[in-house]
Formats: structure tokens, C-alpha cells, sequence
């Protein structure tokens, strides 16, 4: 499979590799001014780029017929445009805010104990996220996306960084020396506590679910999900 990586940092070069492990060929890595692209050489784009350049890097694909793998957050208020734009070119494609295999799980599990606790109202829900100090935004989009899994199936209407009111989840962000991901769910009652984690040992993990979902998409048209690549569905 001939992969285009648009963003080449740290998670471009972790893509690369594990890439190339797992037999990929990496034909083209496209950061800032990288002039013109040859779409015709690619089986897959990967995006793991910037929120000003995500959507015109997605695009671009679907104009071409190549199917995109992207994981760049910042960009969603233009989302459903792109999907769109997806589904009018037949074109293909899968966003995450994590493409963690355990994260996903992580994910669905995150649901299923949401729907069980809806009606248990002696239960307070809490969020803990802790990231790298490089990490500038907060919270995570894992724990924007574990936020709205606990919206939609409870009573819960919205989440905050500051004093949660009445109906709010709130979640505290930590930046802690080189930690790759650690996010901690709890249901909290006078009695007991119920408690998921999931902990990230390495960003490997996050490269190795993106080129995961490339191999997947090969062939597919319309928008998915990694619920869709992990038939968990």
C-alpha cells in the first residue's frame, strides 16, 4: 500500500515506521510549502496535520478519489462540510480523536457504563485526563469524545474545566512530564466508587490503529468510524 503522510512530526515519523514494519510504502510526506501533489501515487492519505491545513488536506483527497485516514483535532467545526463533501465525490473516509485499539474499546466501554448508571442517580460522574506538558490543548479530544459518550446515553447535558453546575461533567486536565495519555473515568457515590482507566505506555499505539484503518478503508466508500474498523458496531 502506497501511503501520503500531510504532517510530518513526531506522529508523521511514528506512522512511517510502523508503516514500513508492517510492509507500506511511505511515497510522499506532506508538511508547509511542500508545493505540488501528485495525488496518483497514493493508495491513502493519513492526516495528522494542523487544524488550518486539515480540512484542505482532506479535501483534496476526496477530489482525487483517495480515501483519508485523518486524526487532527481543532478542525471539526468544519466536519459535517467535509463529510459531505465525502459522500457527493464518493470518496472514503475515517476521523478519530484516538486510534488507540485499547482507546476505542476504552470508548465503547465508556458507553456501556454510561447507559447502566443513566437512572442511578446517587452517582456523580467525574473525568481525569493527564497528557505531556507539550500538549497545549485541553481537555483531550479523548476526552471530549469519552464526555459526549456519557451525554448520550445519561442525563448529563455538557462537560467543563471549571466548577461543574447542575447537569455538567467535569473534567480536570492535567500536563505532566512525558505522559503519553492516561484517562480516568468515576462514578462516585457516599457508599462507593466505580472507576475505568485507560493508560497509555507509548504514542505507538496511536500511529498503529491510524495505518491499521488505512488498511481497512482500501476499497471502501463513505464515512466511517474505528467503531466500524474494530466491528464493534
Amino acid at each position: 500500500m502506497n501511503i501520503a503522510l500531510f504532517g510530518y512530526g513526531k506522529m508523521g515519523k511514528m506512522l512511517e515506521q510502523i508503516g514500513s514494519d508492517r510492509g507500506h510504502h511511505i511515497v510522499a510526506k506532506i508538511d508547509v510549502n511542500s508545493g505540488t501533489i501528485d495525488y496518483s501515487k497514493f493508495d491513502v492519505a493519513i492526516d495528522f496535520s494542523t487544524p488550518d491545513a486539515a480540512f484542505d488536506n482532506i479535501t483534496g483527497c476526496f477530489d482525487h478519489q483517495v480515501p483519508v485516514i485523518s486524526g487532527t483535532t481543532g478542525w471539526l467545526d468544519r466536519y459535517e462540510e467535509a463529510t459531505a463533501i465525502c459522500n457527493q465525490k464518493n470518496g472514503a473516509f475515517i476521523y478519530a480523536s484516538n486510534f488507540s485499539l485499547g482507546v476505542n474499546i476504552f470508548f465503547e466501554l465508556n458507553k456501556q457504563l454510561a447507559k447502566m448508571m443513566a437512572n442511578l442517580k446517587e452517582y456523580q460522574v467525574s473525568m481525569e485526563e493527564i497528557h505531556h506538558t507539550q500538549k497545549l490543548d485541553a481537555p483531550s479530544g479523548t476526552a471530549i469524545t469519552l464526555a459526549e459518550g456519557i451525554i448520550e446515553n445519561t442525563g448529563y447535558t455538557g462537560w467543563t474545566l471549571e466548577k461543574a453546575e447542575n447537569h455538567q461533567i467535569p473534567i480536570v486536565s492535567k500536563r505532566i512530564g512525558t505522559v503519553p495519555g492516561t484517562h480516568s473515568i468515576a462514578y462516585g457515590s457516599v457508599v462507593d466508587n466505580i472507576d475505568i482507566k485507560h493508560t497509555a505506555h507509548n504514542r505507538e499505539g496511536f500511529a498503529l490503529g491510524a495505518i491499521i484503518a488505512a488498511e481497512w478503508i482500501q476499497s471502501k466508500k463513505g464515512v466511517f468510524t474505528m467503531q466500524d474498523v474494530l466491528n464493534l458496531n
